[in-house]
């Protein structure tokens, strides 16, 4: 029997992070193509992703900006200032508030909630207000943890906090690769890719 749904925040909890990047990036008119590229160049130069080492807590979002917005700049020519980016993409969040409505019927119902989350250490204070007070029980945010998704130890730390098994869990996130890590620890991973699909896959798993 499932008694707790673990989600995802971004791309979940919210709406799509591709247009909140997009509104970010069209504010600072810097293409937002120049992201990506500029994410794998510096993971080309490094043991592995710096986004990896900001999402444990390893690097400092200022840290990070200084490495991507010199990757920026090179991607495309010219001088691109990241000046305060963290809070220009926090600020384009979006809830998906019919979600949310849903994980209040849950909660009603005697489903617990939690959120596990890769994110950055320096931006919490900005997003959690998207969060219905009260609603979530436990957050496990990677940027305090040193470990991030889809390392196991960070499903580990999760379960325990709830002090549930992992087949007592259900886990929601817009990853595959997350949630093929959270099915291979025994929870039942539900891959978010719309919303209506989310509700219905999750009203079958907590129907079983």
């Amino acid at each position: 029997m499932i008694k707790a749904v673990i989600s995802d925040f971004g791309g979940v909890i919210t709406l799509p992070l591709n247009e909140a990047f997009a509104r970010a990036h069209e504010e600072m008119g810097v293409p937002l193509s120049a992201l990506g590229d500029a994410m794998k160049l510096a993971a080309s130069r490094s043991d592995e992703p710096p986004l990896f080492k900001l999402e444990r807590g390893q690097l400092t979002d200022p840290e990070f900006m200084a490495i991507m917005q010199a990757a920026i700049s090179e991607i495309v020519g010219r001088e691109v200032q990241l000046d305060n980016y963290g809070e220009r993409l926090m600020r384009e969040l979006r809830a998906n508030e019919a979600l949310l409505t849903y994980y209040a019927e849950l909660k009603a119902r005697g489903v617990r909630l939690a959120i596990l989350t890769n994110n950055v250490r320096e931006w919490q204070p900005r997003w959690m207000p998207l969060l219905p007070e009260g609603m979530f029980e436990l957050i496990v945010d990677s940027g305090f943890e040193g470990v991030r998704k889809p390392e196991p130890e960070i499903y580990a730390r999760t379960l325990e906090r709830l002090g549930l098994p992992a087949g007592a869990c259900a886990f929601v996130d817009d990853l595959e690769v997350n949630v093929k890590a959270a099915d291979a620890l025994g929870l039942r991973g539900v891959w978010f890719r719309s919303t209506e699909q989310t509700i219905a896959e999750l009203d079958s798993v907590l129907a079983a």
